[in-house]
């Protein structure tokens, strides 16, 4: 007898498994993140700022945090030019006296001459943009390090500064131009104040803002930015795929002579007079806020959202001070130790993007 057999039921095809979440997006993430040289200085300015928060009621207020704004936008727009530099591979040791320069080229020869303050203006934009042309080529044509050519431009316009000031005014400060033509056109491009809110804000805090949108597009976007990591990283590998170090190396020292140029109206805008001596010693504070911002001293890293936060740090913790009422010469101490944290947080970043 013989048994048809029965077809079993067809079991309907098992699902496929759901694979268990990858954890390589995650890592690529994490690693994308670490890698970025301002992500030590983000986390460095969160905490800089909680901090002041909680010890300063004073600092919690608008008005205060648009004071820190804008000390913070004055060293700001020197240091995103001076972080550009430094990823070029390059220092730049002549620039807080080139922001004093290029004030006094425009005071004393707009009064000197009874001119229109904009003819001071510009021929101070020549000036600047001179002192950078000629820290670049000698640079180029000696083959010395930029610590040292920068250097020595730092004593010749030191010493140019109080030299030519004691010359043309008997005085080691120039003559007030705000009763001049053009004066108040130039106050509100350079020093004048937006409200915001109902908040007085400095018209630098916006320029500081758009400088750097511009610097992190040329970073990022363009060919230029391209060769600005290529000289910064290796000059003869550079030169190997064609890109023209020594062209941008010099314009990179302009584009610090023009941020200088800039300041320096602002400073001379704002205040109509201006001191020979002042400048002396703000060159380590740009070359700080561009460090701490995640700038490597030996070039080809770094980024300008970096030195907008590396900036935007020295604001809070010089106004921050202040507002906790304690003694402001503890601001150098302050100063030093966030360089230190500064270069040790990002040295492990570096490390941990690299393990990853």
């Amino acid at each position: 007898m013989t048994h048809t057999a029965t077809p079993a039921a067809a079991t309907p095809p098992a699902s496929p498994a759901v694979p268990p979440k990858s954890r390589t997006a995650e890592r690529s993430l994490a690693r994308r993140a670490l890698a970025r040289p301002e992500i030590g200085a983000l986390v460095a300015a969160v905490g800089v700022y909680l901090f002041f928060f909680a010890v300063a009621p004073t600092f919690r207020q608008a008005d205060s945090f648009a004071t820190v704004l804008y000390q913070a936008s004055t060293m700001g727009i020197m240091a995103l030019a001076v972080s550009l530099l430094m990823i070029g591979g390059e220092f730049d040791l002549s620039a807080g006296v080139a922001v004093t320069s290029s004030a006094l080229a425009a005071s004393m020869l707009s009064f000197q001459l009874t001119t229109n303050v904009w003819v001071g203006v510009l021929v101070a934009l020549l000036v600047s943009l001179t002192v950078g042309l000629i820290n670049g080529l000698l640079l180029i044509k000696t083959g010395l390090p930029s610590f040292l050519v920068s250097l020595a431009s730092f004593l010749m316009l030191q010493g140019a500064n109080l030299a030519i000031t004691k010359l043309l005014t008997g005085n080691v400060a120039t003559d007030t131009i705000s009763d001049m033509d053009g004066f108040d056109q130039a106050k509100s491009l350079f020093a004048s104040e937006i409200a915001i809110f109902g908040v007085d804000v400095k018209i630098t805090v916006l320029w500081w803002l758009l400088f750097a949108a511009i610097a992190t597009w040329v970073l990022l976007r363009t060919k230029f930015g391209n060769w600005i990591f290529a000289a910064g990283g290796s000059k003869e590998s550079a030169r190997a795929v064609g890109v023209p170090v020594n062209l941008t190396k010099i314009a990179l020292f302009m584009t610090v002579g023009f941020a200088a140029w800039f300041v320096g109206m602002h400073l001379l805008f704002e205040y109509n007079t201006v001191q020979a001596g002042e400048g002396v010693g703000n060159e380590f504070y740009y070359i700080i806020a561009a460090v701490i911002g995640g700038c490597l001293l030996t070039g080809g890293y770094g980024s300008a959202i970096g030195a907008v936060l590396g900036a935007f740090i020295f604001g809070m913790v010089n106004q921050g001070i202040v507002y906790a009422n304690w003694n402001p010469d503890w601001f150098k101490f302050f100063v030093g130790v966030m360089l230190l944290l500064a270069t040790l947080v990002n040295l492990w970043v570096r490390r941990q993007a690299a393990r990853r």
